[in-house]
């Protein structure tokens, strides 16, 4: 069983395989000590007549097929490889170790019950951090910043994969659908979303980013609603409408603006509709951005004014 792994870059790699496999002294160098230094290698050191090892083998293998990829596992049996079982002076079997940067990091010896092989081999498999996929988040958002919106969208696919709560991935998948133009599919994918993460913040951007873009579908001339709201200032809905297609053309801070002074001049009209509309363009942009820091904090000056 594998897994899709990610490279330095944070592109795709090919597929693992091999995930556990049994070794030699001739190939113990290439098997574990070279691959420890792309991910953790579990050595577990065993022998056919050794009754525990019959227990702890099938156990320490469910718990490494469970961490997906993010650890190895190899067995030695001590039998027919002794060289290698009296360098490492394993003395007892099973004996179990755990191999990081081609150094041993980790192990134990005798049976452990299930829950523990679980919590040794997750603290190992910890060792490598997120198996690169946080690098390939950040290749996918470049990416779509850079307009390959669908290889960004590859990518979080590729990442879900592993990973299927990963919410900034989740959200990157909509976003990347909505950059190609293709709003039904983002609404489609994102109806599909786990609980778990429903509301996460990259989710609730996403879900943001959908609204903003169905608004933009319907959004009046920005020239014709700035005319309107310069001949009668107190034209709510004009205002309202001006600041949905500037933000359609990219021209977000002038839209907040435009919010921001509806807001002051009339903060119940249509049940809060600017306040409501602020926070989807806020949920939409990323929590540091200037536009969100600054508009966040002059609708507070107006609200507890």
């Amino acid at each position: 069983m594998g897994k899709t792994m990610f490279a330095a870059n944070g592109t795709m790699a090919a597929p693992q395989a091999d995930l556990i496999k049994d070794t030699t002294e001739a190939t113990f160098m290439a098997d574990v000590i070279e691959t420890s230094r792309e991910v953790p290698v579990i050595v577990d050191f065993w022998a056919p007549w050794c009754g525990p090892c019959k227990t702890l083998g099938p156990a320490l293998e469910a718990a490494v097929t469970a961490a997906k990829g993010r650890v190895k596992m190899v067995k030695i049996d001590v039998d027919k490889n002794q060289m290698i079982a009296g360098q490492l002076r394993i003395q007892s079997i099973p004996t179990v170790y755990a191999f990081w940067q081609g150094q041993p990091v980790d192990g134990f010896q005798g049976a452990l019950p299930a829950s523990e092989l679980t919590k040794f081999v997750e603290r190992v498999a910890d060792l490598a951090g997120d198996g690169g996929l946080g690098e390939a988040l950040e290749t996918a958002e470049q990416m779509l910043t850079e307009g390959d919106a669908t290889g960004a969208a590859e990518v979080f696919a590729a990442i879900l994969g592993e990973e299927p709560e990963n919410p900034a991935a989740f959200g990157g998948v909509v976003r990347a659908h909505l950059a190609l133009g293709d709003l039904d599919q983002a609404e489609a994918f994102l109806a599909g979303v786990p609980a778990k993460i429903a509301t996460a913040k990259e989710v609730e951007a996403a879900r943001a980013q959908i609204e903003l873009a169905k608004q933009a579908a319907e959004a009046g001339p920005v020239a014709e609603l700035e005319a309107a709201v310069a001949t009668n200032p107190d034209d709510h809905q004009a205002r309202f409408d001006l600041a949905v297609a500037l933000n359609a053309a990219g021209r977000v801070d002038e839209a907040v603006d435009q919010l921001l002074d509806l807001f002051r001049r009339a903060r119940e009209w249509n049940d809060g509709a600017a306040r409501a509309q602020l926070f989807i363009i806020f949920d939409a942009l990323k929590p540091q951005d200037p536009i969100v820091l600054r508009g966040r904090r002059k609708l507070s000056s107006m609200i507890f004014a």
